[in-house]
């Protein structure tokens, strides 16, 4: 749905007074120092939050100069920016030569000039696709298409992708400790969230350095996950771990904008800048996409009296869900997922999420990024976006997730996190990371009501023909749509467009605002004590 759609259907629900974000001329920011926000974590952690999602909010809106070091040089003719991957420039100093190697781009100045529906940090038309040759191929039938994913909440993928991690991590060692103890190989079926895995299987060999039995693995059973167990949810292949490195990887990418930590001092895209993005900007970036807006359904907003839903439209949508789950679609799309700890932290507390040592070789500790001083928020209270007062005159935060009654998070988020064989009609033409051209994570359908085209590279122009074009292990589930009677299939798709992105804030609030809206107190939350334990660190005082 585009940004005239949504105001169209907000002006006929009666919240036409709503603002959007639209993409405008931005100053360019002041760079984030890390240890300054070190300090301020340990003086006040709700601030500390605050600072850095406000900054992160500056660095994704804003216009990036050549001074600043936006854009690369691309050839030796003065070319800044590029739509189309340049593998045939391979002088010195020229796009194939750039370090880490270029798959695209440069191709814009800001986050949110592709970013931008149905507003700012939203996702892509056609033409904002990403046309990427990470080969080096130079032959365009060889090149991805990649459409504009938006951002929203991201702070959910990572903590689920985490959990998932650390609890397939413990039952690899537990089948170590069985097959040790037991002295027989042993296996068992990896199964998280209510997600399975595949099969793990180990075998006891005793160690040659006299210290005991060590289990050896057979891993040829897992499914849908790297070897490694570390679920990654990044990037529309599932090729990043962390918002960090996604991010990392996209501001070098599409901006030219070089990570000190991806690069150190060394200027890799030859234009001249070094320094280009701080630790702290990698920080305030991570933890502002972390923090927006979770993506909402008009179900929900009908429920707290935000929208009024015709009784037919309403009762469309309740049945277009039930088709959606006999269809099989909720199997991998599955619609809620829950986060045992709610709290999401940067950098990242959990094994397989944090890096000790950056690309650039470098230490983290040493630029600053340590899991003692992380900075961090509660997915389910303290996000800034989408404080709504209802008719009752109570306030309600829309932009958090809902909170379980044992203080975890719902997150309707509506994947499995596992990837999955599509068949060939949604094959790349090429297989980059190894694990198959037509394998992808399963895509959230979290705000896709919002955010056409559809698919990995934009070509489903509608819902239908999204739902039409899977194949693979998603092959019964598309059968069984195009078998329902029409009107069950519109319902279907109703239920889909119900999945939306939406902005309930009148005004932009400032770090003030946010601030004096901060819960105070000193007793110690549940989530608190578990970050201070992770880390061996103070406990910070709590936001219940």
């Amino acid at each position: 749905m585009g940004a005239k759609t949504m105001l169209s259907l907000l002006a006929a629900a009666g919240l036409s007074g709503m603002t959007f974000t639209t993409s405008v001329q931005a100053e360019e920011p002041e760079p984030m120092d890390q240890e300054e926000l070190n300090r301020d974590v340990e003086n006040d952690p709700y601030e500390a939050f605050i600072k850095a999602f406000e900054a992160g909010d500056e660095l994704t809106e804003a216009d990036f100069t050549a001074a600043r070091g936006v854009g690369a040089k691309v050839s030796h003719d003065g070319l800044r920016f590029s739509r189309m991957p340049r593998a045939d420039l391979d002088g010195f100093g020229e796009w194939s030569t750039h370090l880490p190697e270029r798959e695209t781009g440069p191709v814009a100045q800001s986050c949110i000039s592709c970013h931008s529906a149905p507003y700012a940090n939203g996702a892509g038309a056609n033409p904002l696709n990403g046309v990427v040759d990470p080969l080096h191929t130079g032959d365009p039938s060889k090149y991805l298409h990649r459409n504009t994913p938006h951002v929203f909440a991201l702070a959910a993928v990572q903590r689920i992708a985490e959990e998932m991690t650390a609890d397939l991590l413990a039952q690899e060692q537990a089948l170590a400790k069985t097959a040790c103890a037991t002295g027989m190989e042993a296996s068992r079926a990896l199964m998280t969230k209510g997600v399975g895995f595949g099969t793990l299987s180990a075998r006891p060999d005793d160690a040659r350095d006299g210290t005991g039995c060590v289990a050896e693995f057979d891993r040829s059973g897992i499914e849908g996950v790297d070897e490694d167990l570390v679920v990654k949810m990044f990037g529309w292949k599932g090729s990043h771990a962390t918002i960090r490195a996604f991010t990392r990887h996209a501001a070098h990418n599409e901006l030219g904008m070089q990570a000190d930590e991806l690069v150190g001092s060394h200027d890799g895209d030859h234009d001249g800048v070094t320094g280009e993005l701080t630790v702290g900007d990698l920080t305030a970036l991570s933890i502002y996409m972390a923090g927006l807006e979770r993506p909402i359904s008009k179900l929900e907003l009908d429920q707290h009296g935000l929208m009024e839903l015709e009784p037919e439209e309403k009762a469309r949508i309740q049945l277009g869900e039930q088709k959606f789950a006999e269809a099989q679609c909720a199997t991998c799309h599955v619609p809620a997922l829950k986060v045992d700890v709610p709290v999401f932290s940067e950098p990242s507390l959990q094994p397989g999420f944090f890096e000790e040592i950056f690309p650039s070789g470098h230490r983290a500790a040493d630029a600053g990024l340590r899991q003692g001083s992380a900075v961090w928020f509660d997915m389910t209270k303290d996000v800034p976006n989408n404080h709504v007062e209802l008719a009752d005159g109570s306030t309600l935060n829309l932009g958090a997730f809902p909170r379980t009654e044992d203080g975890g998070a719902l997150v309707a988020w509506y994947s499995d996190f596992k990837r999955h064989d599509m068949g060939p009609g949604l094959a790349d033409p090429v297989d980059v990371h190894g694990f198959g051209a037509s394998v992808w994570p399963t895509a959230s359908l979290a705000g896709v009501g919002s955010t056409g085209p559809w698919l990995h590279d934009g070509n489903a122009t509608t819902l239908d023909e999204a739902i039409r074009a899977h194949g693979g292990e998603a092959e019964a589930s598309r059968e069984a749509y195009k078998a329902m009677a029409e009107t069950d299939r519109e319902a279907l798709i109703a239920f889909l467009e119900n999945l939306i992105i939406i902005d309930l804030d009148p005004e932009e609030e400032d770090e003030e605002e946010h601030a004096s809206a901060a819960p105070s107190g000193t007793a110690l939350s549940p989530v608190a004590k578990v970050l201070a334990g992770l880390v061996n660190a103070p406990i910070p005082p709590a936001r219940p």
